[in-house]
Formats: structure tokens, C-alpha cells, sequence
């Protein structure tokens, strides 16, 4: 792929506002998929927290306070992170009512705007920043 194929990206008739913008939204989408990957961090810490809680009470149990034990177990083992839900439930419920839709209109803008064409904006970029000729600026691998 020459450079050329790489401004090719942008559909006929398409100004820089509209590949700016679109950019913009994929970007917004990139920022949501990292957040998504630290709630799945969350969701994973709290999930071996609870796990470590147990384990924590049964240490404390063998070692001759039940009473304490019991009240961290009743208290903290199993306890919802926000109101009814584990961290499962509330990373479904993100990805049911905020992720999923923004990737789906995220495409449909691409698909009605830039063709279908992902990360045009930045293609541009890299065909009005790389040194052409020069080791380790070429366009495509």
C-alpha cells in the first residue's frame, strides 16, 4: 500500500470538518473502550477482594475469633458494590445501555460518512507526518 492508498481512505466529496468530526467519534469511542477495560480491571479486583474477604474469615475462624469473622462475613462476603448489584451486573449493564449503542452509532456514522473507511483522520495524518523515503516512516508495513 503506497501512501497514496492511505488518503484514499476519504470518500469523494468528503471535507476535512466531516473526517475531522468523524475522527472525533471514534475517538470518543476509543476513550469509552479504555474505560470499559478498567471496569472489567474493577470488576476482576472486586470479584478476588470478595474472594480474599472469605478466605480472610476462614483464617480468622481458625485462629480462635468467630465472632470477627462473622461479622466481616455477614457485612462485606458477597455485598452488593452499589445497590443490588455485583460488578458483573453493573459491567452488563454498561455494556447493554452505553457501549454497545455508542459502537453501534459509531459505525453508522462511519459506514454513512467515511464509507466504511476507519481511521481516516488519522491515516491523513500520518501521510502529512511521516518523512517518505526515510527508515521507519514508510506507509504500510
Amino acid at each position: 500500500m503506497s501512501g497514496d492508498e492511505l488518503l484514499g481512505r476519504r470518500p469523494d466529496g468528503v471535507d476535512d470538518d466531516t473526517v475531522e468530526a468523524v475522527g472525533s467519534l471514534s475517538e470518543a469511542l476509543e476513550y469509552v473502550e479504555r474505560a470499559r477495560g478498567h471496569l472489567y480491571s474493577f470488576h476482576q479486583l472486586m470479584g478476588h477482594a470478595d474472594l480474599l474477604l472469605g478466605e480472610t474469615c476462614d483464617k480468622l475462624r481458625d485462629s480462635g475469633h468467630p465472632d470477627i469473622a462473622a461479622v466481616l462475613s455477614t457485612e462485606l462476603v458477597g455485598r452488593n458494590v452499589l445497590e443490588g448489584r455485583w460488578t458483573f451486573q453493573v459491567v452488563e449493564e454498561f455494556d447493554d445501555n452505553y457501549w454497545s449503542v455508542l459502537r453501534d452509532h459509531e459505525r453508522t456514522v462511519r459506514d454513512q460518512m467515511m464509507g466504511g473507511q476507519r481511521h481516516v483522520f488519522e491515516a491523513e495524518m500520518k501521510q502529512r507526518r511521516r518523512t517518505k523515503g526515510h527508515r521507519g516512516h514508510g506507509a504500510t508495513p
